[in-house]
């Protein structure tokens, strides 16, 4: 967005004081996240609309840092890469950042590239904070889901434990249908063979139930079955 176009639409008065960029009338575009001053680090475009990154929680940061780890050590390195902090480009108003990405090894980008295709990703991962329970739940799966996106995961914290929400895509209907909800042991065989047990996730938690079975959505209550476009 230019600034010419920020002078004359924008809704915010000539004497604003913050330093939050000023939304254009006709909100942003992708490229503007390149282009926009001062912006924090992992912003996301969703829907022409900024969002900007919350503090990370304590479960959020660990989280995703086993979850890095556990997944580069099961992923097929000549399939697939794992990938942090890197946004996706879905359209000219959405480039979410989900919080872990598998994207295929054989796509190319160039050395100054701050996004990936969407036709590079094979799968996305959110864990929800307070902050964005409405968007991982709701928004982000609907349009990872347009986007074609394989699969998708949900992790939840429940007191003190993780809930893992697996997703599969409906090709036909690009609906996502879930594939499981686990709780301790985790196994799935697509994309690829999979076996994590969630409490390793938790390292500083007490691990008295480590051994716990993995459950299904079946035992674990109700649970969005289809999530449509």
């Amino acid at each position: 967005m230019t600034a010419r176009h920020e002078e004359t639409n924008s809704p915010c008065p000539p004497a604003h004081s913050t330093n939050w960029p000023c939304p254009p009338a006709q909100g942003y575009y992708a490229e503007d996240l390149d282009r926009l001053p001062g912006l924090p680090p992992h912003t996301e475009l969703i829907d022409g609309t900024l969002v900007l990154p919350g503090p990370q929680q304590p479960f959020q940061t660990e989280v995703l840092s086993q979850l890095e780890a556990a997944m580069i050590r099961l992923t097929p390195a000549d399939d697939f890469t794992v990938v942090r902090q890197k946004s996706v480009l879905l359209g000219r108003r959405s480039r979410p950042e989900p919080d872990l990405m598998l994207v295929k090894a054989n796509v190319e980008l160039a050395k100054d590239a701050t996004y990936y295709p969407p036709h590079a990703v094979t799968l996305v991962a959110e864990v929800v904070t307070p902050d964005s329970e409405a968007r991982d739940r709701d928004r982000k799966p609907h349009i990872y889901a347009a986007a074609g996106f394989e699969y998708f995961w949900r992790l939840e914290e429940v007191a003190g434990k993780i809930i893992l929400y697996t997703y599969e895509l409906n090709k036909m209907s690009h609906h996502y249908m879930l594939l499981g909800i686990f709780q301790g042991r985790v196994r799935l065989a697509r994309p690829f063979p999979i076996d994590i047990d969630l409490n390793d996730l938790l390292t500083s938690h007490s691990h008295s139930h480590s051994h716990s079975r993995s459950r299904t959505a079946r035992n674990l209550g109700p649970a969005l079955q289809l999530l449509p476009v």
